[in-house]
């Protein structure tokens, strides 16, 4: 093979955060690269420093995408059992650093430790899940309709792909999206989200560790996403892009890829309609809904949205929520028995101050929180509102905060009706103790995930993502790897008489 390796240079620019040493520059072809001009990741949780890290633009992106592309034919011409040693390796360096990622999560998150553990935890099962199904992406064989040849279908990597990952599960997105298409065969061109550049940094030093070629894994931090971006998806040798984020950025990035015809997954916006039939564990409801709607301070695309709870449980059910919410204790993530940490930014938390002013000027009632709260860093008291009607302010707008709307319906067909009533279709969630009833309504819930009688469901083996204005394509599972292939026919002629006689 062409490849070379990689070593690293004396003039690594580092940076150490919360005692573990983490790279702050850019990495192309093998190489941590430094720029002229550098930014600051801030610490939610105290407006504090963390470290100042390169800036890239449009020229260094590029530079990342010939890496990229010249590699390609090497890198997936490697054989399955040699790709999966490298994943094995990686794997075993990722778990003997497990408090590394999770201090430096927390650090440029917020988020508490035990969130940032348990994200990293989930994070690494996803690699394993990949290192596991390199060896096992098959092909069919098959006589032709008519006879006379044989019809043989294999896959190819689609080619170099641009992975663009959100802040707030900085970990997991990289580890999801980078390990299907390293697995497919596809070199990658990282662009990580500025909020959160440390951890994607961290997770490629380990690779490059792992043994990782030279220019198959490759990083980049801008805060001139739109640039950069804009200057890859332009360019005819990028064939792929893989993109968690909001609707609105998705929908300009489909356009982009629209002329040179790119191959496109898209992981977006959600609008979660969480409902509570009668017949529910009305103490397991509000306990999974606590959970599903204030982890990570409701910063998350499968957050519990819309709380549709029927008529003869709403007050039971509001009035455990509400007492749970209220003891959740908010603070730096690193303390202890911290269940929320910060808003991710001062921009972040305007927002959410606005959503609730929004929701006071609507007809409903605030029930505990509705403030932001003193002192440093971005912190706003989990807030919850009954809300009556079905206001056009709040449907199929994603809150992104810790903030729960519940609403009150009379039946599941008005449930079902409301809860599809949205742009969106990522994730949903049912509460009924009767199965049949569960795969009912589930099976008439427009959206791409239902979580039954639980508020958490991302696992590797299950296909992630959403339809309509949610994205298209699938993360994890058997699916997520051939989001990175593509078939190819193969049309054999075979002389069914030769040799025969």
């Amino acid at each position: 093979m062409g490849f070379m390796t990689t070593t690293l240079a004396s003039t690594h620019p580092v940076e150490t955060v919360h005692g573990h040493r983490v790279p702050t520059g850019l990495f192309i072809g093998g190489d941590w690269r430094t720029t002229d001009s550098t930014f600051t990741v801030l610490d939610p949780a105290t407006t504090g420093h963390i470290a100042d890290v390169s800036d890239a633009g449009a020229a260094e992106a590029l530079a990342a995408l010939d890496a990229a592309h010249a590699v390609r034919d090497e890198w997936r011409r490697v054989t399955p059992r040699a790709r999966a040693g490298l994943f094995g390796e990686a794997y075993r360096l990722l778990r003997s650093r497990a408090e590394a990622f999770a201090a430096v999560m927390t650090a440029e998150s917020g988020k508490p430790l035990a969130e940032s553990r348990a994200e990293f935890n989930l994070s690494a099962e996803f690699f394993l899940w990949y290192t596991e199904q390199i060896a096992h992406l098959h092909g069919t064989y098959a006589p032709a309709s008519h006879g006379g040849y044989r019809v043989v279908t294999t896959h190819q990597p689609v080619g170099p792909a641009l992975l663009i990952t959100p802040w707030n599960f900085p970990m997991l997105m990289i580890a999801r999206k980078a390990g299907a298409a390293l697995a497919a065969g596809c070199p990658v061109i990282v662009k990580s989200a500025k909020e959160t550049p440390l951890t994607c940094a961290l997770f490629v030093e380990t690779l490059r560790e792992a043994g990782f070629p030279a220019g198959v894994v490759n990083l980049v931090h801008t805060t001139s996403s739109s640039a950069v971006s804009a200057a890859l998806m332009a360019d005819p040798r990028l064939r792929k892009i893989s993109f968690t984020g909001s609707t609105g950025v998705g929908s300009t990035l489909l356009a982009q890829a629209a002329p040179g015809i790119l191959n496109a997954s898209m992981e977006l916006g959600g609008d979660g309609p969480f409902i509570v039939l009668e017949d529910a564990d009305v103490e397991l409801a509000a306990k999974q809904a606590v959970v599903c709607k204030f982890r990570n301070a409701g910063q998350a695309c499968v957050a519990a949205n819309r709380i549709i709870v029927h008529r003869a449980v709403a007050e039971e059910f509001t009035k455990r929520f509400v007492a749970l919410t209220e003891q959740l204790r908010v603070g730096n993530g690193f303390d202890d028995g911290v269940d929320v940490g910060p808003i991710i930014s001062a921009r972040q938390l305007d927002g959410v101050s606005e959503l609730v002013d929004t929701l006071r000027g609507l007809d409903s009632e605030l029930l505990t929180g509705g403030n932001a709260l003193p002192g440093d860093g971005f912190f706003f008291a989990p807030t919850v509102f009954r809300v009556n009607g079905r206001p056009t302010e709040l449907c199929s707008r994603e809150l992104f905060a810790p903030v729960a709307t519940i609403y009150q319906v009379e039946s599941t067909s008005e449930a079902i009706e409301f809860a599809n009533d949205t742009r969106y279709g990522l994730a949903a969630y049912v509460f009924t103790r009767d199965l049949s009833r569960a795969v009912a309504v589930g099976e008439r819930l427009d959206f791409g995930m239902v979580g039954i009688n639980r508020g958490i469901m991302a696992d590797p083996a299950a296909a992630f993502g959403g339809v309509k204005a949610s994205g298209l394509g699938r993360e994890g599972g058997h699916d997520a790897i051939y989001d990175y292939l593509e078939p190819k026919y193969l049309a054999l002629t075979v002389d069914e008489e030769a040799g025969l006689a």
